[in-house]
């Protein structure tokens, strides 16, 4: 890639990560408010999720604007380095909260509420989320970046959060299932972690690490 193209699509990755950071700052704020009112862990779960992918879109925010300004090639890649520690380990602590907190949940028998609000989030998200994964995957495979290509993919764990949040949020009103929330929540852990593990992996300099970019 020619260096006035590579400098475009570093652009590209500053103002996709601004837009990012924008819609994590909405989604975190409603999330966590409706979640704290209908008692819903998913819900709470998908606000946290916002707040650790706002602090790992700060992080890139920083390692691109860096490399934009010129840096030496080696704190390009400390930058990089850091963004791949920050999300992976940032994605392994949002597993622990969601394991401990349904587990909780389960064995107190608390449900969670009908919320309208979240559901319209939850609606919202899984329509924008996809389009800054791929988004944010492909301006990292063209800059080169593992730790864009895997903020990727912690925005199409927000999806997946999303999705499994409808259909919790629609089989509690429907069916009257207060299992089904924190349920609907643990089916996340496997996702985060494995995204979680693989930013670590790439941090730690495992070239085939980025398993997750073919999600």
């Amino acid at each position: 890639m020619s260096r006035p193209t590579h400098n475009v699509s570093l652009r590209k990755g500053v103002n996709i990560e601004l837009m990012s950071i924008a819609w994590m700052v909405i989604e975190a704020v409603v999330a966590i408010g409706a979640g704290i009112i209908a008692h819903s862990l998913a819900l709470t779960a998908f606000g946290a999720d916002s707040v650790i992918e706002l602090v790992a879109g700060g992080v890139l925010l920083w390692r691109l604007t860096v490399e934009s300004r010129g840096a030496s090639l080696a704190h390009i890649k400390r930058a990089e380095k850091t963004s791949s520690w920050v999300v992976g380990v940032a994605l392994l602590l949002l597993a622990v909260y969601i394991v401990v907190a349904s587990i909780v949940k389960l064995v107190s028998h608390q449900g969670a509420d009908t919320s309208y609000l979240g559901l319209g989030l939850a609606i919202a998200s899984g329509i924008i989320m996809p389009y800054l994964s791929r988004t944010k995957k492909r301006i990292g495979t063209d800059i080169g970046s593992k730790a864009l290509r895997s903020d990727g993919s912690c925005s199409m764990v927000c999806a997946y959060m999303s999705w499994i949040l409808i259909a919790g949020v629609v089989l509690t009103a429907v069916l009257g299932w207060w299992w089904i929330d924190s349920v609907a929540a643990l089916a996340l852990v496997y996702y985060v972690v494995k995204e979680g593990w693989e930013a670590i992996e790439e941090a730690r300099g495992k070239e085939d690490a980025c398993g997750c970019c073919h999600i």
